[in-house]
Parts: C-alpha cells; structure tokens; sequence
C-alpha cells in the first residue's frame, strides 16, 4: 500500500420511501462481491461533485441534478488509503442501468451484505437521513 491518499467521490440516492441505491464490487478489483454507495475517483482538476456526476453517468447512466455534501471519512484498506466524500442526492434523472457489469439494487440499508468496511459505521446515521430529510446537517 502507498501512503498516498485517494479522494473518492460517493453518491447516496435515497428515493422518496427511503431505499437507496447500492452497487456491488465487480471480480477482479479489491472487495469484489462487496456492496457499497456508487462513486469513484476524483480526477486532477476536478471537484468533488463534478467527479460524483460524471461517476454516475459513466457507472449507471444517471445523472445527478443536484447533492448535497453530506460527511468525509478516511479509512486505510490494505490495498489503498481513501478519503470517502459522501453526498445525498434526492434529484436525478434516470434509471439505474449496469454498464460496467456491476450488479445493484435499491435498498433499506440492512439486508445488503457484506458491506464495505468503510460504510458501516455510517448506517446509523444515514437511517435517520433515509426516514427524515431534515436530519441532513
């Protein structure tokens, strides 16, 4: 593992009763079988958000209208050290489709295993937000 630190790009789309939208980690990249929200890396000169959009267009050709910063959190995986940007979205446009082959479902945030390390200590959090929109900061 490098010491570099990886900025990510994390989307959290929660429809109106609740379920949000889950992808899971396709074979051969690390924690492949693993469920986790969908987003990807953010490219030299790029924000945060502009990284988020073009992951969701890229990933499950939907696109994000608008999201809201929501937490960071850096974790420190054997193969990469990571610090995770997460944004709500409530307003997209689109349906979910597979276009890198990755399975996905929409989701209560218990039933989807295994997850993520990183995600799990966010559910209690992200249950609150899910069922009370003005719970966000």
């Amino acid at each position: 593992m490098t010491d570099k630190k990886v900025d990510v790009a994390v989307g959290i789309l929660i429809k109106p009763n609740g379920d949000v939208l889950l992808g899971q980690r396709p074979a051969g990249k690390p924690y492949d079988g693993y469920w986790e929200f969908p987003g990807g890396k953010v490219d030299p000169g790029e924000t945060v958000l502009e990284a988020l959009k073009r992951e969701f267009v890229e990933e499950l050709g939907l696109t994000v209208n608008s999201a809201q910063e929501w937490c960071g959190v850096e974790y420190v995986y054997p193969h990469a050290h990571v610090r995770l940007h997460f944004y709500i979205s409530r307003d997209w446009h689109g349906e979910p489709q597979s276009l890198e082959g990755q399975a996905f479902a929409w989701q209560g945030t218990v039933g989807l295993e295994p997850l993520l390390p990183a995600t799990i200590p966010l559910l209690e959090w992200l249950d609150q937000i899910r069922h009370d929109p003005t719970a966000l900061p």
